[in-house]
């Protein structure tokens, strides 16, 4: 039996496993000392990229999303391959989904977008400085360009058009960020 926060596991057992996901039942001892079971899914960590140009305008991906089944609009996303460095895959997915290149990049911290049952670290980027390439999408990707200013942008986090966890943290840091440093009449460093 070992120790996991106020928890304590007797013992885990594999349920299934992939490149991209891990799914484990563990047999445990609840705060309140009754026995249970607590099931865990690890995905792959991975990266969320925000590509802002010196205009102050956004590029995000509109594409399906298979597990929710419909079309979304999110900032570029992916996962961190085994010995790649998170700025490695920012770069990467950036270039790979929107044929985009950054000369500057800004970490913005690290997200959970879950933490009872999902274990899927997600680290955020600001890219800037930015040039176009041609893009290189995977085979499962069908991805169109929308350009949008970060203030249109931070306005569909808020009215929910926006819903994809990492991205809508990644606008609103962007957002606010520049709140902070500009003056909220005038533009917010080119941002309209």
């Amino acid at each position: 039996m070992r120790p996991h926060g106020p928890w304590k596991i007797v013992r885990s057992h594999e349920i299934y496993k992939d490149p991209w996901i891990d799914v484990r039942k563990d047999d445990v001892v609840r705060p309140d000392g009754l026995p249970g079971i607590h099931s865990v899914i690890r995905l792959k960590p991975g990266v969320t990229v925000l590509a802002m140009d010196e205009a102050g305008t956004v590029y995000l991906t509109e594409e399906f999303h298979y597990a929710v089944g419909r079309v979304t609009l999110e900032a570029v996303s992916g996962g961190i391959d085994p010995g790649e460095e998170a700025e490695a895959t920012a770069r990467r997915e950036l270039h790979e989904e929107l044929g985009i290149e950054s000369t500057t990049w800004l970490e913005l911290g690290r997200v959970d977008p879950f933490t009872s049952n999902v274990v899927s670290p997600t680290e955020l980027y600001l890219a800037r400085g930015l040039t176009f390439v041609p893009s290189a999408p995977e085979g499962t990707e069908r991805i169109r360009c929308v350009k949008l200013p970060l203030r249109e942008a931070a306005a569909m986090v808020m009215d929910g058009r926006i819903t994809h966890a990492p991205t809508c943290v990644v606008i609103l840091k962007t957002w606010e960020g520049f709140r902070m440093v500009y003056s909220p009449k005038g533009c917010v460093g080119g941002v309209p």
